[in-house]
Parts: C-alpha cells; structure tokens; sequence
C-alpha cells in the first residue's frame, strides 16, 4: 500500500493568514456598506504570491496597486482602502500612501514588523545593516526601506566573500524570514571570518524553520516529494531546493492542474509540503487525488 505524508506544517502561516483574511474582511465591509465600485478595496501589491487568492479576491473587486506608486484614486477626497500585505513595505511608502489619502490597513506580518524596528535603531546607532535574502523580493525591499543608514543585500557564498567596508562600521545582520536557516548560517560564517564587529540578529521566523526541517525530513525517507505553492513564492522555492537536495524525484507545482499523474505511479512513498502561501484547499486536493489515484 502506497504511503503519503502531508507536512503538519505545509499551508498559511499565521502572517499570511492575517494578511488574506484582512483582505477579505475588508472587501466584505465595503460590500455592506454600500461603498460606490469606483472606490474599490485595492492591496499595495498581489497580497501573497498565489494565483488561485489574487484571481479570486478579484473577482470580489479588489484591485492591486503597483508596488512604488501611491495613486491619488478615482475621485476627490480619501482614494480609498489600500491592505499593506504581509511582506511590508519601506518606511518611504507609508508616508507617500499617507500623503496621498489612502486609509492604511497594516497586515505586514508582525515578524517583519521586529525587522524593521531592528534596522532602523541599529542603522541610527551607526551600524551598517546587511540583509540576507534576495534583493528583489518585496519583504527585503521593504526592510531596507527602514535603513538610515547604509545596507547591502548578500544572498550567495560569492556575495559574502566579495563584501567589504569602505570604512569601519560595526555591522547588524539581519535576515529575510523565509530565508534558508542553513544557508544563512553559512553567511553568516563567511562574513565573521572577515574580523567585522557583528552584531547577528535571527530573523528567520520559527515558521520558516520548522517548515524547512519538516520537509527536509520527509524528502529524505519518501520516494518522491511534491511541493506546492506559488511559482513567484521564495519560501516555497526555498523549499523545493531543499527537498530537491534529499530527494532527486521532488516536483514543484503551483495546483493539482500541474501534477504529472503518470510520473508519479511507480512510487511507494510520496511526501508532500507547501509554501506559507499555499491555500488549504488546494493542498487537500492534491493529497486527496494522490491517495485515491495512485
């Protein structure tokens, strides 16, 4: 008999949770409230990197601003509700959101949250601030948008090793939640052997880690692992690597639609993980086919 092990941990985590239900709750209160259509609830960016959410917050009229603008609306007076999602937004975009009129709703994750309170005080003391993650993700966008001072962006070995001050500053390290706990660590060690004064603060969140650890304990005794989550999502990409790593037969997919049915028949273990923003639903489907089609 044919086994398969879902991750306890695969699915929303509790940022994204709130982020996605704040959305909703507010698209709800707009509909009751008979609010006029060309004042619609937006999200300042796709509220979690998932397709199956955006299209379906769309089709309950809730639009996305483009990340870096502020919009002055449809009409005079406040251009409506914007929902800040989970992965924050730089310390610049709050105050031009403001100064345009939106009404803020804050869901940025409060892990994200400490992040931005760590680099702001320690960039006034003087430090230097680097952020392990990737430079274009709009959650370290939005960190080093709370720097005062100056930061870099380090997520390969090769970037580590290239970096260097051009004047001593002591330095804070800080990292983006999802990123890899074991490849921050290594980092981490090549910037130490560097003789900087560091200052290291652990940032990744305990969701991010106990997913990881998790999936890397299935993928080592299954057969085969499947990875669900969105194309665009870091943490989910994170853990394809890393479930790609103990188990060579791992598949990404963003729903059931992608899953190669007859890949998959010759296994006798299947193990399967998703990323934080990954709906329940479509993680209960994909086990659910799994099961009784294999």
């Amino acid at each position: 008999m044919r086994e398969v092990i879902l991750a306890k941990t695969a699915g929303f985590c509790f940022g994204v949770e709130q982020a996605v239900q704040t959305v909703y709750r507010q698209a709800e209160e707009k509909e009751k409230s008979g609010v006029q259509k060309d004042m619609p609830v937006y999200t300042y960016g796709p509220i979690i990197h998932n397709d199956e959410v955006v299209a379906d917050l769309r089709k309950k009229g809730v639009k996305i601003l483009e990340e870096g603008s502020a919009p002055k609306g449809e009409q005079k007076g406040s251009p409506g509700t914007v929902v800040i999602r989970s992965h924050g937004i730089s310390k610049a975009e709050y105050e031009a959101l403001s100064s345009a009129g939106w009404h803020c709703v804050d869901a940025t994750c409060p892990f994200v949250k400490k992040i931005h309170r760590i680099v702001s005080e320690e960039s006034r003391k003087g430090s230097f601030i680097i952020i392990i993650g990737n430079a274009d993700h709009p959650e370290v966008k939005g960190i080093r948008g709370w720097v005062e001072t100056e930061a870099a962006v380090i997520e390969t070995e090769e970037e580590a090793e290239k970096f260097f001050l051009k004047k001593p500053m002591d330095i804070c390290v800080v990292s983006q939640t999802t990123f890899n706990n074991n490849k921050f660590k290594d980092l981490v060690e090549i910037l130490k052997k560097k003789g900087y004064n560091i200052k290291c603060v652990k940032t990744i969140c305990n969701a991010t880690e106990e997913r990881q650890r998790e999936a890397r304990q299935i993928a080592k005794k299954v057969e085969a692992m499947i990875v669900i989550g969105g194309r665009h999502s870091s943490n989910t990409q994170k853990l394809y690597e890393i479930c790609k790593q103990e188990c060579k037969n791992t598949y990404y997919i963003q729903t059931l639609r992608d899953l190669d049915v007859q890949s998959m028949q010759g296994y006798n273990s299947i193990g399967i993980t998703a990323g934080a923003s990954t709906p329940k639903k479509i993680i209960e489907e994909v086990q659910k086919n799994v099961r009784n089609e294999f």
